[in-house]
């Protein structure tokens, strides 16, 4: 972070400073928790369901801030009095972001958002010093967090917005003002806040808030959803597509091996070839959307297909690796039915040993609402679809996946729900054998890993 004056900071977040102080002193960081309190910090006192910043407001001080952002007075602490201080933190954080003048691309989307976000970075990286949004601080707190690491060296920035309410996004776009706006995909996901996809389209929409006129848009047309959005006030509409010859950018001749997809990439006045290293349509569709972002930036395609096959994915999001004899591809971080065809399509291309079987083990999508169980339906048709050999799960909710995949013609013996998770575990000890490839999906809260650990 550059340092900004003390008067600087009180005038961004509109507060109302009574204590002696020199309004001329730099500050050097913005914090939000005390572990990461330095000397020349202001620490902003957030309050949540579970705690109180305000509790911790004299402890920031003693170690060594120079004041506190703060909704009411704080014993011991020199407090910038505000009506909100999670409002203040977005005015802040907009306020240090306006004083640099860069490309910084905003991406949002119901599923594909990180990697979309990761491999655009990657793009980005070959011609600009790139900041990225890094883990999940895509919300009103870490999105913020992430501004405040911009200094005088950064050329692009690269930040994921996340929601799960209406207006969130949109405060999002207001504080970290995107010259380029992502759209991935309108999904189910937090449709249980949204109502519907029509609603989830809207708040996804909201990226735009904070963006000029004269910001781009890019958006896929293999959505359903997205293809229909007409630009507005003269904004220009960047489309993608893994086959749609109409899109702007579009990807011909895939061919899948075990290790990733080779295709070709075609664009206005070309056409380049291109490899991701790992599996799924899906990451081709993201690899599409990240080479369109450099396309507008100016970046030479063969850098843009260059960076693209760095990618690796991490983590418990579509990690793949081999356990004894077998191929587990652990996808444990969210789950909506879009991400779950996703990960069936990885599974659909991943090879397997001799006598090997594709194996899809599910447990619960969040966040339905009442659309919960046609919606696990649904994702239990897609299994079906898929190829798939067998299918275990557990959870709630999951004896729909069972029904969805019957109703289209799977096996119902090759269909198991099991109460708990660790019967599935102890069933999946049993089955399992060399040469299968195992789809390991779910959303973060059912903990699925925990499958994963005990098989390996």
């Amino acid at each position: 972070m550059e340092s900004m004056k003390l008067s600087e900071i009180v005038k961004a977040v509109e507060g109302s400073f009574g204590f002696p102080a020199d309004m001329e002193k730099e500050i050097s960081s913005i914090s939000t928790d005390t572990r990461t309190i330095e000397r020349g910090s202001v620490f902003i006192a957030l309050a949540g369901a579970n705690f109180d910043g305000h509790d911790y407001g004299a402890k920031a001080m003693e170690q060594g801030a120079e004041a506190v952002i703060a909704e009411r007075p704080i014993q011991g602490a020199k407090c910038i009095i505000v009506d909100s201080t999670a409002k203040a933190l977005l005015s802040l954080a907009g306020y240090y972001r306006r004083k640099f003048d860069i490309p910084l691309i905003g991406i949002t989307g119901s599923v594909g958002k990180t990697t979309t976000k990761d491999m655009t970075a990657l793009v980005v990286s070959k011609k600009f010093k790139t900041l990225k949004t890094e883990g999940n601080h895509n919300n009103e707190v870490g999105m913020p967090k992430t501004l405040f690491e911009l200094d005088n060296s950064t050329e692009a920035a690269v930040i994921e917005m996340g929601m799960n309410h209406f207006g969130e996004i949109s405060r999002l776009s207001m504080c970290c003002e995107p010259t380029v706006a992502v759209i991935t995909n309108i999904g189910h996901s937090h449709i249980e806040n949204l109502g519907s996809q029509q609603g989830i389209l809207k708040a996804k929409m909201e990226i735009l808030d904070g963006a000029g006129y004269d910001a781009p848009l890019v958006l896929s047309m293999d959505d359903k959803l997205l293809s229909k959005v007409e630009p507005r006030h003269g904004r220009r509409i960047v489309f993608t597509s893994v086959s749609k010859k109409a899109a702007d950018v579009y990807a011909s001749k895939l061919k899948a091996d075990s290790e990733g997809v080779s295709f070709t990439i075609n664009y206005e006045g070309g056409s380049v070839p291109a490899r991701i290293n790992c599996l799924g349509e899906h990451n081709v569709r993201n690899a599409l959307t990240a080479f369109a972002v450099g396309m507008l930036l100016g970046i030479e395609p063969e850098l843009m297909t260059e960076a693209i096959a760095e990618f690796r994915p991490h983590g418990i999001r579509q990690n793949i690796r081999e356990v004894r004899g077998m191929t587990f591809i652990v996808d444990c971080y969210n789950a909506a039915p879009d991400s779950i065809k996703a990960g069936l399509s990885v599974l659909r291309q991943t090879a397997v040993g001799e006598g090997g079987r594709r194996v899809a083990v599910l447990s619960d999508m969040l966040e339905l609402g009442e659309k919960s169980a046609s919606l696990h339906k649904l994702a239990g048709e897609y299994v079906a679809a898929s190829g798939a050999d067998l299918l275990y799960c557990c959870g709630e909710d999951s004896a729909n996946y069972v029904e969805g995949a019957v109703k289209k013609g799977m096996n119902a013996e090759n269909c198991r729900h099991f109460a708990s998770k660790q019967e599935m575990n102890e069933a999946l000890r049993a089955e399992l054998h060399e040469g299968d490839a195992v789809l390991f999906k779910a959303s973060r809260g059912m903990k699925l890993e925990e499958t994963v650990d005990a098989l390996e």
